[in-house]
This record gives structure tokens, C-alpha cells and sequence, in this order.
């Protein structure tokens, strides 16, 4: 038989990457409208004059395709800040991860509560928002031992990480706005001398036993 009589299953449509993008755009303005749970994609196919049967084919279901939308925007711009020393490099570090919360609070929020009820959208999240921005610390913290100021034994060194994550989103568990003096204080009064750093206005001290 000739090709007109080919099965249509066999055919799969194409989609450009304008398309794409327009798509995604649309599922991350309905993930802050609405959440994860009541997205679904009946909705987003209406929305973007779109057959469900083509995203299914294309994406799989709503959790790939939110993970697609997510990745679309790209991994966070979280650089390993080299003021000259570890405090202000911690203060720019966490102060560009606040910069960046602040730009979209629904869809952070959105995120944050859906990452929880699905683990593929939490490994997606994982590799394209946490794991550059633990690189960055890594490259931070490493280049304060490499200076002197910290030791390489230092016992505070592992928990930095779990206290910045923990300030971080803990204004949403508490339902809290966290600022940036919040924070620079965070690291100020907590963060810094569990490190044993010398705080500069208070002259000459001596180093917590570690």
C-alpha cells in the first residue's frame, strides 16, 4: 500500500523549539497559578491549543513535562564569589541565592511543596538548581582553606551547606519573609564563628577549640 495509508499511530508530530518554549512557558505560569497538584494537562493543552495526545507522546505525562518547563529556564547563575575572604564571599553567595528567590516566589513555592509528592521531580530539581549551587559553595569553601582561614580539619566545615539550605527555606516553613540583613546576619553570628572566623571589627581573637 502506498505511504497515504500508513497507521497514524506510526506518525509522530514535530514540534519546534519556539513551540516548545511557548508550551513551557504556559505550564510554568500555571504552576504558580495554581501548583503542581491542580496542574494537569488537559488544562495546558487547551490553554496552548494543543492535542493531550501529542503531549503525551512528546513529554510523557505532567511530571516530565514540568520537569521539562523547568530545565527550559536553565541552571541558576550561583557563582563562587571571591571577595577576598570567607565571610563576604558566604554573604554574596547566599545573598544571590535570595536575589533569586525573590524574582519568582509562586514558582518557588510551588516547587518546593511538589518536590515532596514526586521524586523525579525532585532529582530533576536536585541536578539543575541544588547541585550547581553545592558546587559553587564546595569552590568557596575549599578557597578559604587553601587562604588559611579555615583548616582543613575544621569540624564546622561538612554542616555549612545544611545551615545555609536550612536559613534558606526556612522562612517558608516558619511563613516568614527571610531578608538579606537576615541573613548576612545569619552568617554574621552563626555560621561564621562555628568556622572560627575573626570578625574584623572586634580586632584580634582567639580561634574556638575545634
Amino acid at each position: 500500500m502506498g505511504s497515504e495509508t500508513r497507521p497514524a499511530a506510526r506518525r509522530r508530530s514535530r514540534i519546534s523549539p519556539d513551540r516548545a518554549a511557548e508550551l513551557y512557558a504556559l505550564v510554568l505560569d500555571r504552576l504558580r497559578e495554581v501548583g503542581y497538584d491542580a496542574l494537569s494537562v488537559e488544562d495546558v493543552a487547551a490553554r496552548a491549543r494543543m492535542s493531550k495526545a501529542t503531549i503525551y507522546r512528546q513529554w510523557g505525562g505532567k511530571p516530565e513535562l514540568v520537569i521539562a518547563a523547568l530545565r527550559s529556564l536553565g541552571p541558576p547563575e550561583i557563582d563562587a564569589a571571591d571577595t577576598g575572604n570567607l565571610r563576604d564571599d558566604l554573604k554574596a553567595y547566599i545573598g544571590r541565592y535570595h536575589q533569586l528567590a525573590a524574582l519568582d516566589r509562586g514558582m518557588n513555592r510551588a516547587v518546593a511543596h511538589a518536590i515532596h509528592r514526586d521524586p523525579r521531580l525532585m532529582d530533576a530539581v536536585r541536578q539543575a538548581v541544588v547541585e550547581p549551587g553545592l558546587a559553587a559553595l564546595d569552590t568557596v569553601l575549599s578557597r578559604a582553606v587553601a587562604r588559611g582561614e579555615v583548616p582543613a580539619g575544621c569540624k564546622a566545615l561538612p554542616y555549612v551547606k545544611y545551615m545555609l539550605l536550612g536559613t534558606l527555606h526556612g522562612g517558608a516553613v516558619l511563613d516568614e519573609d527571610v531578608d538579606i540583613a537576615f541573613l548576612h546576619g545569619y552568617i554574621d553570628h552563626v555560621i561564621a564563628p562555628a568556622l572560627g572566623l575573626r570578625d574584623p571589627r572586634d580586632g584580634p581573637a582567639a580561634r574556638p577549640d575545634r
